[in-house]
């Protein structure tokens, strides 16, 4: 069975030293290892998705709006993705192998097609990599571990904005949903 990378978030304001909610240097680090982890997936038929985080301009009724300052607003430089990430998504996105969606919340399952989109592909194996490890990927992990999917989380892969945040989120991971954290 064929399974899925989730490259979650992995765009200009959450990563780029000119972001609105960057993660900095440790986020920008991460680029080599997702692309590389991106092409093993791809060469070896599986699946890459792109969940991004996707806002519009003064929203006031979105909870986040209340939480961060504006980011990710829908069709700007902050959405776009990455450096070598947003390179290798380009090279590859005419293939319907590799998608790329807006979510509207933490959870990439919530208010999209993600859990469909896997089903009808017979998809139960996710990896999960980008940012930020106590936000956006822990509420993906939780929603698929509720769904019964089979989750893998490299910690070369994924950073938060704290030290803290990022080795509550690795421990959450493999002791209260029973993911495999690969060191």
């Amino acid at each position: 069975m064929p399974k899925a990378l989730l490259i979650i978030d992995y765009t200009n304001d959450f990563i780029a030293d000119q972001g609105a909610l960057t993660c900095g240097r440790p986020a920008q680090a991460l680029a080599p290892y997702i692309t590389h982890l991106a092409e093993e997936f791809y060469q070896a038929g599986d699946y890459v998705i792109f969940p991004t985080d996707a806002h519009n301009p003064n929203d006031h009724f979105h909870p986040e709006s209340k939480l961060f300052p504006p980011h990710n607003l829908v069709g700007t430089w902050g959405q776009a993705l990455y450096g070598p990430v947003k390179d290798w998504y380009d090279a590859h996105q005419a293939d319907e192998r590799v998608y790329q969606f807006n979510k509207n919340r933490y959870s990439a399952f919530q208010n999209t097609n993600l859990d469909n989109y896997l089903r009808e592909r017979q998809i139960n194996e996710l990896w999960l990599v980008g940012v930020c490890t106590d936000i956006c990927v822990l509420h993906t992990a939780m929603a698929a571990y509720n769904l019964n999917y089979q989750l893998t989380i490299p910690a070369a892969g994924v950073t938060t904005f704290t030290e803290h945040g990022q080795e509550w989120a690795l421990d959450h991971f493999a002791h209260s949903l029973g993911a495999r954290v690969l060191a």
